[in-house]
């Protein structure tokens, strides 16, 4: 755990080694976040990356969106989303609820050119599994926004893991 006075104190570069992986393999979004610093609290150090995520075009928050992968997916995760993953029970399904998820990933890529996104920190697989099962009856719009919601909760979860109040 870091707290915001080293964090405030950081280099950019420093900055962006140390939270560069909070937005799933897009740095740009931890470098931007640095130009707002110092941050007051913890929450300020959260909304700093979600302005960042929001201001984006559009191509590069499709872009942040595509970088997540696959809700219980075989391939190779980086470090946060294997930990989330196996937290919510998706790294111990049975044949049939992988058979499920992998149904639903790719209906749900086809529907939409994108994953879907889930914040799974907390959750269950059978929440979850339901929220895929509703979602995938929404618009590419609402589902655009929601992945930006959900991106903008992992961005909380993974924060909040790694600084200090």
């Amino acid at each position: 755990m870091r707290t915001l006075s080293d964090i405030n104190a950081m280099s950019e570069a420093s900055f962006v080694e140390a939270f560069g992986d909070v937005a799933e393999h897009s740095p740009w979004v931890a470098r931007g976040a640095s130009f707002a610093r110092p941050f007051k609290n913890r929450d300020d150090m959260i909304h700093a990356f979600e302005a960042i995520m929001r201001s984006a075009s559009s191509a590069a928050q499709l872009s942040l969106i595509r970088f997540h992968p696959d809700l219980a997916t075989k391939a190779r995760l980086t470090e946060d989303s294997t930990r989330e993953q196996q937290g919510a029970g998706l790294a111990s399904l049975t044949a049939e609820e992988f058979a499920r998820f992998t149904e639903l990933n790719t209906c749900y890529r086809e529907r939409f050119g994108f994953p879907f996104i889930f914040a799974v920190k907390g959750a269950t697989k059978h929440e979850i599994l339901a929220s895929f099962e509703e979602r995938i009856n929404s618009s590419k719009e609402m589902e655009f926004e929601m992945a930006l919601t959900q991106v903008m909760r992992i961005f909380r979860f993974r924060i909040e893991d790694r600084v200090n109040t």
